[in-house]
């Protein structure tokens, strides 16, 4: 695990475009200890820890691999899909992915009940990108002052930055698969 977190100290510092010597600096120690914990020859104090990812703007977690979960478990089955939210019309949003701070994308399952709609679940006036594809069911969409019908097999692609709304109109629950881009 030690060997890990010296390869994520080292290629979030390198992303930074930030020598060694520079780093070592910053927190007040030797290149020499950063080039040792890089190459896991050395183990910092959790004290050194925290300053250097401080430094390079990431959580301790991060550097630690808590949060690697992307590239060791890419796989959710179904039952471990996570509940995120319902809304007051019992729509609910489930997240497809494990946490990971470098990823950039959040894919989600949304399941609408008869006349359930996004409101409170998809959000607006962000600087994101969304997709949608209907796996079940029909929706009426609005997006600012255009309105869509979409149903079972459609997509749609749109931005954050407008008023959106989609609201189930088929005779039973309607599936959606969303999928939005992090914010930048």
């Amino acid at each position: 695990m030690m060997d890990l977190m010296g390869e994520r100290i080292k290629r979030r510092r390198e992303k930074l475009h930030i020598q060694a010597s520079d780093l070592a600096k910053s927190i007040g120690v030797t290149a020499s200890l950063i080039s040792q914990i890089e190459r896991a020859k050395a183990f910092p104090s959790i004290l050194t820890l925290k300053k250097i990812a401080d430094a390079l703007h990431i959580t301790v977690g991060a550097l630690i691999g808590e949060e690697s979960s992307l590239n060791q478990h890419p796989l959710v089955h179904t039952n471990e899909k996570k509940f995120v939210k319902k809304n007051k019309t019992g729509t609910k949003s489930y997240l497809l992915s494990h946490h990971d701070s470098d990823k950039i994308m959040d894919p989600f399952f949304l399941d609408f009940p008869v006349k359930g709609n996004s409101n409170d679940i998809m959000t607006t006036n962000n600087p994101r990108q969304e997709y949608c594809y209907v796996v079940r069911g029909a929706f009426d969409v609005v997006v600012g002052a255009n309105s869509y019908s979409i149903e079972e097999g459609d997509s749609f692609y749109f931005t954050s930055k407008e008023q959106h709304l989609f609201t189930n109109t088929y005779s039973a629950h309607s599936q959606l698969l969303w999928v939005v881009n992090q914010s930048s």
